[in-house]
């Protein structure tokens, strides 16, 4: 059993407790259920830079990023640097995040925010939207065509965009599909932590253009961004590379004040 098939089987028994101890409609009643949602593929169709940051504290495969530093430190600091969107983990075992890390994200910035987790149940998008989250993330890899459109549908119905994240052409093509707003490209294989910028190159020209095209992880130089451009990728996902720092958000600043 690889690290991925170990995380998927822990959320599952993780969603089940959760949804015995706090019913649909205690989320469904939460003040910022029916507050409106900001679209971030909107945003990146029009941005120059593309640059969705990250709050992470840690990974499977680096441990410990950064501890230093709250969520409302990190998220304004974003803000701040003038990002299309931020991405929040909330996996509690292996990313160290949790759905309080998204509501003070809301409480503390207007960008669109993603809700970044391995979703297998409608009920954690109930969740993402009742703590503030405008997107989702899908990952192809553990779910069906099925699932995929049943969850994604079900985020377009609350509002919600969805980030579907592909690895290779196998999960893209079963993937595509209307309820979808934008295709990620992993850069990191899930199985292996394997990271190459070629899967988002090798990947793009199979994108449909109705769908906004998003590279996602092992980006850390200006030149990688603008070689992705090429390809005609709109999105950015950056984490680790201005977690690591000593001020996210002023190494987000220096970081796309490059690329303006």
């Amino acid at each position: 059993m690889n690290i991925l098939d170990k995380i998927i089987l822990d959320k599952k028994r993780e969603v089940e407790l959760k949804k015995s101890i706090i019913p649909v409609s205690q989320l469904e009643s939460s003040v910022l259920f029916d507050s409106r949602t900001v679209s971030l593929s909107k945003i990146l169709r029009s941005s120059q830079t593309g640059i969705i940051a990250e709050h992470k504290r840690r990974s499977p495969s680096k441990s410990e990023i950064n501890y230093n530093f709250t969520v409302e430190e990190v998220v304004k600091g974003y803000e701040s640097a003038g990002v299309c969107g931020i991405s929040v983990l909330t996996d509690g075992k292996y990313f160290g995040g949790s759905l309080d890390d998204l509501l003070l994200a809301r409480a503390s910035v207007n960008v669109p925010l993603l809700r970044k987790e391995f979703i297998v149940d409608e009920y954690q998008i109930l969740e993402a939207k009742a703590h503030g989250a405008d997107l989702i993330l899908l990952i192809a890899a553990v779910l069906t065509r099925e699932e995929i459109k049943q969850l994604s549908e079900f985020a377009e119905s609350l509002g919600l965009e969805v980030l579907l994240e592909v690895h290779n052409l196998d999960e893209l093509r079963k993937s595509i599909m209307p309820s979808l707003n934008m295709i990620g490209v992993n850069n990191r294989n899930l199985k292996t932590f394997e990271v190459s910028l070629d899967f988002s190159k090798t990947l793009a020209s199979e994108i449909p253009n109705e769908f906004v095209k998003v590279s996602e992880s092992g980006i850390s130089s200006i030149e990688a961004i603008n070689e992705l451009k090429l390809y005609g990728y709109k999105g950015f996902l950056i984490g680790e590379n201005f977690m690591k720092t000593d001020n996210a958000g002023a190494s987000a600043k220096e970081f796309i004040s490059k690329l303006i």
